[in-house]
């Protein structure tokens, strides 16, 4: 497989039953077989909550100057199926609308072929375009090395830690800020 066969797009609102099948597959790597906790949830409970869903669905059909707002690209195989993700989101204070939150993920079949940083391209190219942003901010488990690692590269830098955030499956955790001034 090569990351860069693959075609990325904003989703469209009739995709997001495949985009939360994905997700959910997505979060039950969360930990496990080798893969880094890369959310701050416990292994066991490692799906795609309803709440998180509904915040996905509204998000899209909100527009950019209202709060709430979201946007989603894929990657899509030859196949059509979703190898990766990247969203960008309203930051939820009222006076931070200069600011967006990026989250992402790439199915275990795709890791470590450069999707990931064809998404986070795809995001920052939006925002500097489209949305106007001035920046981008993000929120990463700071003992996940390889997604910290690749943030690094596009520019993001380290602006905080919260030292001890998580208490997860024994393990206490902390959360590494990251921002990109666009």
């Amino acid at each position: 497989m090569n990351g860069s066969a693959l075609t990325i797009r904003a989703i469209e609102p009739g995709e997001l039953a495949s985009f939360f099948a994905y997700l959910d597959d997505h979060l039950r790597d969360n930990g496990r077989n080798g893969t880094a906790l890369f959310q701050p949830m416990s292994r066991s409970d490692s799906r795609l909550p309803e709440d998180k869903r509904a915040a996905f669905s509204l998000g899209l059909a909100t527009p950019l100057d209202r709060p709430g707002w979201r946007r989603v690209w894929i990657a899509l195989d030859a196949a059509g199926s979703i190898a990766g993700h990247v969203d960008l989101r309203a930051r939820p204070e009222a006076a931070a609308a200069h600011r967006a939150l990026l989250g992402m993920g790439v199915h275990r079949d795709w890791r470590r072929q450069g999707v990931g940083s064809r998404l986070i391209e795809t995001a920052i190219a939006w925002g500097r375009t489209e949305a106007g942003l001035g920046w981008i901010d993000l929120e990463v488990l700071s003992a996940n090395e390889p997604a910290v690692a690749l943030y690094l590269r596009h520019g993001f830098g380290k602006i905080g830690e919260y030292r001890q955030m998580f208490r997860i499956d024994g393990a206490t955790l902390d959360y590494t800020l990251m921002a990109l001034a666009l």
